[in-house]
């Protein structure tokens, strides 16, 4: 898919940063093709809600993108983001291509040699 837009696609993802006691969780959507930051969060914990709060600003801001990405994150697969994502009717693109690649060829294709692993479904 060509991406050659403002808000046809942004992502979320949420990164951490260890502190004394614990982490600090920045939560952050960026438009895919401009790079902009649109909206970010800090927080000191990693729960849904954080990430609710930071896709619902890009929606106040910018309204809705065509499609919106992230990574498998408990904070991101969480009913209460996706129902927010799904609830505006946008085509919600979650990344599961490892999740795939796990549960269908990795947990059932034991192999000691790495070079002889290739999901048939990651070819070109």
């Amino acid at each position: 898919m060509t991406i050659n837009r403002a808000h046809q696609v942004w992502a979320l993802d949420t990164s951490y940063r260890p502190m004394a006691q614990g982490f600090v969780y920045l939560t952050a959507v960026v438009d895919w093709a401009s790079r902009k930051v649109l909206a970010h969060r800090v927080a000191i914990t990693l729960e849904a809600i954080h990430a609710l709060e930071v896709l619902e600003e890009g929606f106040a801001k910018y309204g809705q993108p065509e499609i919106v990405n992230t990574d498998q994150g408990s904070q991101f697969t969480a009913t209460a983001f996706t129902d927010a994502v799904l609830d505006r009717g946008d085509n919600i693109f979650v990344e599961r291509v490892w999740r795939s690649v796990k549960y269908e060829e990795v947990y059932l294709n034991v192999s000691a040699d790495v070079n002889l692993w290739s999901p048939p479904f990651l070819q070109p």
